[in-house]
């Protein structure tokens, strides 16, 4: 069986922004403190966003969790209604990103699916490593769950979790937590989620350089979160790892095809499938990791913004915009 070089996959557009990031001669990630990164990060984070939408309400607020330190999240609701809630964990490989570097996204996710959104700042490696991102987001959906979602004035009886990449990973092990505690999900939104402990798969190799998200950063990620490679292995940093997955809410995926997580994205999606766990598997040709937060210039980006919304309106019973 013959493939094609993996440079030929990516659509013309996608091709333009990566010639466009190595014209700009930044320095890579890896080659950055975690600092320095999270502000590089944050710098570039919406030069390639859509227009910021409108929502109708923007509330800042923290979330105090089981060691007492208080989190940041910020919820986003397009009326003043009570609404079901969406809650998200951005990406950034459990080292950078924020609530501010998933603003666009979280807020468009809100505007087209017409629920609440409540983005989670967890916190940070290496000044927070493995799990204390993986025991703030459980805290988080669990606060919400508990009482937090009602005084908000949302709908704590439909609840789903989601996240991109290490976001992703979080809100794949909070689905299964929520299922061992018997908390309700409507819904997993799992754009391209890190889900294996080790860099092994074929489509590592394949795009390990030059398609946005380089082998090296994800071992710089890897490292600073938990540089135990054995303790990698557990399931809540490697959901494919995970012992049983049956009985965990449905899952909706939007994977990149160009992407070194593509591979462990369709084993957790088949994974599941096996399990008897409802799976909607979207592959979105030709672009790369972090597409979905490139929506000025990548049409797969909106595509995938709009699919991700209908997936969310279907599972909290919502009628069709």
């Amino acid at each position: 069986m013959h493939f094609k070089p993996p440079e030929t996959l990516l659509t013309p557009a996608m091709r333009d922004v990566i010639a466009r990031m190595a014209r700009a001669g930044r320095t890579p990630l890896h080659a950055l403190t975690p600092v320095e990164a999270r502000t590089a990060y944050e710098a570039g984070s919406g030069v390639l966003e859509i227009p910021k939408p409108h929502v109708a309400r923007v509330q800042d607020f923290s979330i105090m969790v089981r060691d007492g330190h208080p989190v940041a999240a910020r919820l986003y609701a397009p009326t003043t209604d009570k609404l079901p809630v969406l809650v998200y964990f951005h990406g950034g490989g459990f080292t950078i990103g924020s609530i501010a570097t998933h603003d666009v996204l979280c807020r468009q996710l809100a505007h087209l699916a017409g629920c609440a959104v409540v983005s989670v700042g967890y916190r940070l490696a290496p000044e927070h490593r493995f799990p204390t991102a993986a025991n703030d987001a459980w805290d988080a959906l669990q606060w919400m769950a508990d009482g937090a979602a009602n005084a908000l004035g949302l709908d704590a009886s439909r609840l789903a979790v989601g996240g991109d990449s290490a976001g992703g990973t979080l809100a794949a092990m909070c689905a299964l937590l929520a299922r061992d505690a018997g908390l309700p999900l409507a819904l997993q939104l799992l754009f391209y989620p890190g889900c294996t402990a080790q860099q092994d798969t074929p489509s590592h190799r394949r795009f390990a350089s030059g398609f946005v998200l380089e082998a090296s950063d994800i071992g710089w990620f890897f490292n600073h979160y938990q540089p135990d490679r054995a303790g990698r292995e557990d399931w809540r940093f490697a959901p494919l790892n995970a012992e049983h997955v049956d009985g965990v809410a449905p899952a909706w995926f939007g994977l990149a095809e160009c992407d070194p997580l593509v591979d462990e994205g369709i084993l957790y999606a088949d994974r599941l499938r096996a399990a008897g766990v409802p799976v909607d598997l979207e592959i979105y040709r030709g672009v790369t990791h972090e597409f979905i937060k490139m929506g000025r210039v990548i049409p797969e980006a909106r595509q995938a913004h709009g699919d991700a919304a209908r997936a969310l309106r279907q599972a909290f019973g919502l009628k069709p915009w």
